[in-house]
């Protein structure tokens, strides 16, 4: 009779994602060190030199009419771009997502232009059709309407920059639902209407409010296709961004931080705002899949 063979202990496996602690903390004092020379300190760098003379300086800056009316301005575009885009990505999303069609491709391709244009060359395409020499100019003139260096031009620019945002957020989102709660209700006696507001708006709410958060940021903060067709023109067409490269261009220092401040406060709001949402969604998605 053969004699047992003694069992070799196994060998405890390592983890292939598990690092030696000193690397660990390597890799956490790069991302630290990064988000503090990339984010971090040029945020305090704008507050520092928003209030370097004085809480008197920067009230005066932010309440300076033209300082005023670039606020307005901007939350004005916001107002109107953001809610066409919200029209706009729900009927993208719905139909790319819940129906097949021809042209399809195409569409999503539409959709994603934006991304791949600069912001400059859109406000070019915008001159080159609306201006008094372009395509449709000379009969909008004719007709009393004016679109450059007015905030109809101004609004047109921020609405193809940031139409992508809430279309792209729902998309994917709508996607992954698929449409059998859809068929669901439409075998129960829901129209089309009925379906689209009581079970696929309900499932996206989330995402939506997600999408509308980067696109109210991105219509804020937008730069280049608004410099183009806004004719920088003082306490008409100036945006904060554009009213912000004013003052610094003209020395004034303070008033440029300190309308700058007021972006960043928005930036930080909307930060804030997008963390919470994230926190939400996923909190429903790990209530959804314990019931």
């Amino acid at each position: 009779m053969n004699a047992a063979k003694p069992q070799t202990p196994l060998r405890r496996r390592r983890d292939p994602t598990t690092e030696p602690i000193w690397v660990r903390w390597l890799l956490i004092l790069v991302a630290v060190g990064y988000l503090l020379a990339m984010l971090v300190l040029p945020t305090a760098s704008v507050f520092i030199g928003a209030f370097a003379k004085g809480i008197a300086a920067y009230l005066s800056a932010i309440s300076d009419k033209d300082a005023l009316a670039a606020v307005r301005l901007t939350l004005l575009v916001a107002a109107i771009s953001v809610p066409l885009n919200v029209v706009f990505g729900l009927a993208a999303a719905w139909a790319i997502a819940k129906f097949e069609f021809r042209g399809k491709s195409l569409l999503i391709t539409l959709i994603d232009l934006p991304f791949s244009v600069s912001p400059v060359i859109s406000g070019l395409i915008y001159v080159l059709l609306y201006s008094v020499h372009g395509w449709f100019g000379p009969t909008l003139e004719a007709l009393g309407v004016k679109v450059m260096f007015s905030a109809t031009g101004i609004v047109l620019a921020t609405i193809f920059v940031t139409f992508p945002f809430v279309a792209r957020e729902l998309i994917p989102l709508m996607q992954e639902q698929g449409t059998d709660e859809e068929q669901a209700a439409i075998s129960l006696g829901a129209n089309g209407i009925q379906t689209f507001f009581r079970v696929t708006l309900p499932n996206v709410t989330w995402g939506l409010l997600y999408g509308v958060l980067l696109c109210n940021a991105r219509a804020m903060g937008e730069f280049g296709a608004v410099s183009v067709v806004s004719g920088h023109i003082r306490g008409l067409t100036n945006t904060m961004p554009l009213h912000i490269e004013l003052l610094y261009n003209e020395y004034d220092f303070v008033g440029a931080f300190a309308v700058a401040s007021l972006l960043a406060m928005l930036a930080l709001v909307t930060l804030a705002l997008k963390s919470l949402l994230e926190w939400r969604y996923a909190d429903r998605l790990a209530g959804g899949a314990r019931h």
